[in-house]
């Protein structure tokens, strides 16, 4: 379905050639002057120039050849702007189409295209902290409205499981249990299928073994070896770490699912691995990677580079493989398995370097296809109330289960102290309520920006809040609810201005989402749903809906409203949350 802007611009321009000028000045904008007129071209000031006389001469000549029936205002102003206003009847004939195609008649940019989108990063045996909120909720908004425009899409949580944090684990096992039969080097048996730890104690053996290497020269050679001896397979050392993800990975799921983010695919460093040894022999015998210091690095410097881009390291010197090793082994196993048109990353946005180097690399050595699509989405940080980094009171960094559970019992003290609703409804209402407060408050911030979280104004429900949008939905739902069926009403032409505002805003959907698409900026849905929320509340109040004695005029009302939460719906969904039933 064409989108509003282009429509209005292909007339434009056939106005242009109908009137003897160059078609390519009709160009139509959306107007910045929104008390003047809706939209507005300023093309006849350019073609002025060009064909020698005054541009309101043009201008009046231009909109003498365009349809009136399509605009309640079109005029010529001094010096030669073309001001419009849409008519109702092409309000209604749009909206009516919306309300009747597949996802609103949204175009389908991605039909054909597999989008890969790694987000999330946890490590394993190590807790959520609030470092990780962000690019986990960030992570799966891109892949949702990648999903609704069209894509195939993987999300890969991308686990850090294979690092020197396995063998740190393992060597404090190894201190903590020396007669576990994982360290009998004669042992030939099964190993039991129980843990040898549960999750609070490896959640408390990784931080102490880490304390440990940096005081214990013994103890952190200890470590490397088992890391090593791990991935080179160990038996016991490999039951060991399977014992970990299992722990590990059951609480992973448990904190992803009360953010309602779901990964497509859990693989971590450790599936790359086997990938990086023919990576790297490829790379030299192509001449790409190359000694320098004793690493193995892989030069990505450009000639035009404005500022320092140093080699991507391959092997350290002391024979490891890093970050960027493992990244781009990631790369040549989803290119063998599934072969995407595109890579998303969402991460902090301190990576920047790393992954500019990481993606030039992947092009230069052949990693992925010149027409490979590689991005990364940066993310700022999230800070206190008081603008400085979130601290637990003791000064720790805050677990990202604790920051989800004090949402949830303010919004909880709420929907009680308030009555909401019933008793038996309490927890399922505020856990909506809660994750949309969450979720909204960060993701109505620019990803690259850094944002304060405060509690209370997130949770608030007026403002520009998560649950001032479930607000509006569920007063919607009340009135088609008192209403009946309304599904099949058709919708009219506007009876007032409040109307005719509630439709321009929801003819704005396509052409958001794709900039939101473009632009990797979530952001830009919460910005459209805060302004048709309004519009939706501002139409509630000027018009008698139910009360509307003309039951034509009434059902074009049910029919208005009931599209405008079909798309704040389809919106939350996109954005990651849900509305409730009552509010």
């Amino acid at each position: 379905m064409r989108k509003i802007l282009d429509i209005i611009t292909a007339n434009m321009r056939q106005a242009f050639s109908d009137a003897g000028y160059d078609a390519s000045f009709g160009n139509v904008t959306v107007s910045n002057r929104p008390d003047l007129c809706e939209y507005q071209c300023n093309g006849a000031l350019a073609a002025a120039k060009q064909y020698k006389c005054a541009p309101i001469q043009i201008a009046n000549a231009v909109v003498a050849k365009l349809d009136a029936n399509d605009y309640d205002m079109v005029e010529a102003v001094m010096p030669g702007f073309i001001n419009l206003k849409l008519s109702g009847s092409f309000l209604q004939k749009y909206l009516e189409e919306m309300r009747t195609a597949d996802d609103f008649g949204v175009e389908k940019i991605g039909a054909g295209k597999l989008c890969v989108v790694d987000y999330g990063g946890a490590n394993v045996a190590k807790p959520l902290h609030i470092g990780h909120l962000r690019p986990a909720i960030i992570g799966e908004a891109l892949k949702r409205l990648y999903k609704f425009m069209g894509y195939n899409t993987i999300g890969d949580v991308h686990l850090g499981d294979w690092g020197l944090q396995m063998g740190l684990i393992v060597a404090e096992l190894h201190e903590r249990q020396p007669d576990l039969p994982y360290f009998d080097p004669n042992f030939t048996g099964e190993y039991p299928d129980e843990a040898p730890f549960t999750l609070s104690e490896l959640e408390e053996i990784y931080p102490t073994a880490s304390a440990k290497k940096k005081d214990n020269a013994e103890f952190a050679e200890k470590a490397h070896i088992a890391t090593y001896e791990l991935q080179q397979g160990h038996r016991g050392y490999r039951a060991i770490w399977n014992h970990i993800m299992r722990v590990s990975l059951a609480d992973l799921h448990r904190i992803y699912d009360l953010l309602d983010v779901h990964f497509e695919k859990w693989l971590g460093e450790s599936d790359a691995d086997p990938y990086i040894p023919a990576m790297i022999q490829r790379l030299k015998d192509e001449g790409h990677a190359v000694m320098s210091e004793g690493a193995l690095v892989f030069p990505v410097a450009e000639e035009n580079d404005k500022k320092e881009v140093p080699p991507c390291i391959l092997v350290k010197s002391d024979g490891a493989a890093i970050y960027a090793t493992t990244d781009l082994a990631t790369m040549v196993q989803r290119m063998q398995d599934w072969n995407p048109d595109k890579m998303l990353y969402v991460t902090d946005k301190r990576q920047n370097l790393h992954f500019e180097q990481v993606f030039r690399a992947a092009k230069k050595g052949g990693i992925v296809k010149p027409e490979t699509e590689l991005e990364h989405v940066g993310h700022g940080t999230m800070n206190g109330k008081d603008g400085k980094p979130f601290k637990t009171r003791d000064g720790g960094v805050l677990r990202l289960e604790q920051l989800i559970g004090d949402m949830t019992d303010f919004v909880r003290s709420k929907v009680v102290e308030n009555r909401i609703v019933s008793d038996d409804e309490v927890e399922e209402t505020t856990a909506k309520i809660a994750l949309a407060a969450l979720k909204y408050g960060d993701l109505s911030n620019q990803p690259t920006k850094d944002y304060n979280f405060d509690l209370e104004r997130f949770a608030a429900f007026e403002g520009n809040t998560g649950p001032y949008i479930l607000y509006t939905i569920v007063r919607v739902k009340s009135i088609l609810a008192k209403f009946g069926a309304w599904e099949h009403l058709s919708i009219q032409a506007p009876t007032n201005a409040s109307a005719k505002d509630l439709m321009l805003a929801i003819t704005k959907l396509g052409p958001t989402l794709e900039f939101a698409l473009n632009t990797s900026s979530p952001n830009q849905i919460c910005a459209y749903i805060y302004d048709l929320a309004g519009c939706v509340n501002k139409f509630y109040h000027e018009t008698r809906i139910l009360g509307e004695e003309d039951q034509d005029l009434k059902n074009g009302y049910i029919a208005l409203i009931g599209l405008a939460k079909r798309i704040l719906e389809e919106c939350i969904h996109i954005l990651g949350f849900s509305a409730p039933e009552k509010m």
